[in-house]
Formats: structure tokens, C-alpha cells, sequence
């Protein structure tokens, strides 16, 4: 494992230390990291100015009064050198802007946030930038105004969630911009053998459409014996836009299941029962 993502909002900045106790010790490239700007974790001053918007917390984040938005220039900056002081490393692989769509910042990241990433990358503090967010629209037309190489797109292409499908994954083709793949279990229903009653979709209670369609994938699964996280995975890795998929285990056993479960062998007829089925749309790429 060489990837490794992380940003300032994780734990307040403890997510991106953390990896430093390991990733310093490394052969820098022998890893790509990828941490996010547009948030800055407030100093004890900045915490008791009144004058200042309080943080709104991203989708699946409780609110931390120690970090604020921050899209302009000097934020961008600040936000990338005290990611460089955490991680003890003299660049960063990938710096993305982190949820634009939560505050509606798309303005200030058109005219502000991504002209001054495109100067950090010219001058070789991060070797490639993009965006991370729970939507596709936003990075669309992001991709449209500004030569990006990566986005990392949470949860809006998988087994349950095509909406991308159509339009965004074809113009990143297009563009040559590399997809990394957050949330391919759409935060547990595709990951959950029980298909239960506490099964969560996009981090809330699962809607009614949504549940029976998760237990037709199932269904079909079992039919195969495939476990449907083995499909959720090869699925969203078998496009040819994305290079890595973050499934977020929570423990060593979870991470090894993961490994497993991309190894596993899945015959094509699997894949034409899902278009055949109408779960998958009728030109997906499947794996070969």
C-alpha cells in the first residue's frame, strides 16, 4: 500500500501527524500522499475573534470550532504549509480542495483557491492538484475551467450510485484527469453482509428505493458466491479513469478483506446479469 490520504480536517490535524511517525521515516518516493486545502485550523487568537465565520461541517463531520474555511489565497498557503510542518515532508503529491460545495464557495475557488494551486504546482511544492467532494457537478465545472489532474469523488459512482456516469466520467476521460474513488460502499450498505435495518446510505438511514435495489446486488452475489463488497470494489476500480478507490477500513481486518476482495476472481456473467438486471447501466465497463 503507496497511497496514502489524509487532510487537516481529520482530527484536527492529527490524521496528517499521525502519518508523519511513519511516512517521514520512508523513502519519499517510495509513497504518494494526498492531503486537502481550504480549511485552516484556527490558532487560540483566531478561535476568540468574533469577527469570523464559524465552521459548517462537511457531510459525515461533526462541527469543530477550531477550523474554518478559508479559499483565499493566503488560506490556500497557510493551509499547505502547515500540512508540510505535520507531515514533515518538503511537498505533497496531491493537493486537493476540500468540499467547495459545503459553504458554496465555488465562486472564491474559481477566481481565488485553484489560480493559486496551479502556481504551487509550477513551482514544485505539490506535484499535481484537484478537488474532493460528495458531487460531481461542482468538480465538472471545475475541470472545464482549469488544467486539474485529480479528483477525488466521494460516493457518486457505485453499484447504488451512477449519477456520474453519463456526463463527469467521460469528460475525465476526455481530459486526462484521474478519478480517486471516496465512499465505494456509499458509507456501509454495500459493505454490509445483513442488508439490516442499520445499514447506512451517504451516512443516513437507508431510503426504500435504495435498500431494495442494494438487496437485488446481493441477491446476484449470492447467486455468483461473491461477496457484494468484492463487487463494489472491482466495480468502481474497473473504470478507466480511476486509478485508486479509498475504502476506509477500520481495522487491519477490514483492510486485508479489502485486498481479498480486489483479488477476486468475478466472471463476466456476472457483470451482463447486472446490465441485464438494470443495476448497472447498459454501457458499463466491466472488468474483463
Amino acid at each position: 500500500i503507496r497511497y496514502f490520504d489524509t487532510a487537516p480536517l481529520y482530527g484536527t490535524g492529527n490524521g496528517e501527524k499521525r502519518y508523519s511517525k511513519i511516512l517521514s521515516n520512508k523513502q519519499r518516493d517510495d509513497f504518494i500522499i494526498s492531503t486537502k486545502c481550504g480549511r485552516i485550523i484556527l490558532s487560540e487568537k483566531e478561535k476568540n475573534d468574533s469577527t469570523k465565520p464559524k465552521f459548517l461541517p462537511g457531510i459525515g463531520y461533526t462541527g469543530d470550532e477550531n477550523i474554518r474555511f478559508d479559499f483565499s489565497e493566503d488560506g490556500i498557503k497557510r493551509s499547505l504549509d502547515e500540512s508540510l510542518q505535520r507531515l514533515k515532508l518538503n511537498y505533497i503529491d496531491i493537493l486537493l480542495l476540500h468540499d467547495a460545495d459545503v459553504e458554496n464557495l465555488e465562486k472564491e475557488a474559481l477566481e481565488t483557491s485553484f489560480p493559486t494551486m496551479l502556481k504551487l504546482r509550477d513551482e514544485g511544492i505539490v506535484k499535481a492538484i484537484g478537488c474532493g467532494m460528495n458531487q460531481w457537478e461542482m468538480p465538472s465545472r471545475f475541470i472545464d475551467e482549469f488544467d486539474l489532474d485529480v479528483v477525488l469523488l466521494a460516493g457518486r459512482f457505485t453499484l447504488l450510485d451512477h449519477s456520474s456516469f453519463e456526463t463527469f466520467l467521460p469528460k475525465c476521460l476526455e481530459k486526462n484527469v484521474k478519478i480517486i474513488l471516496g465512499g465505494p460502499f456509499n458509507s456501509g450498505i454495500l459493505a454490509d453482509d445483513n442488508l439490516g435495518g442499520n445499514s447506512l446510505f451517504n451516512y443516513e438511514n437507508v431510503p426504500k428505493d435504495i435498500l431494495i435495489r442494494a438487496k437485488k446486488l446481493s441477491k446476484i452475489s449470492e447467486k455468483y458466491k461473491i461477496p457484494l463488497k468484492a463487487a463494489a470494489l472491482q466495480y468502481v476500480m474497473s473504470y478507466p479513469a480511476v486509478i485508486s478507490t479509498i475504502p476506509g477500513p477500520e481495522n487491519i481486518k477490514e483492510l486485508l478483506n479489502n485486498i481479498e476482495n480486489c483479488n477476486l476472481d468475478i466472471p463476466q456473467n456476472f457483470w451482463i446479469d447486472l446490465i441485464e438486471n438494470n443495476l448497472i447501466p447498459q454501457n458499463a465497463f466491466y472488468p474483463k
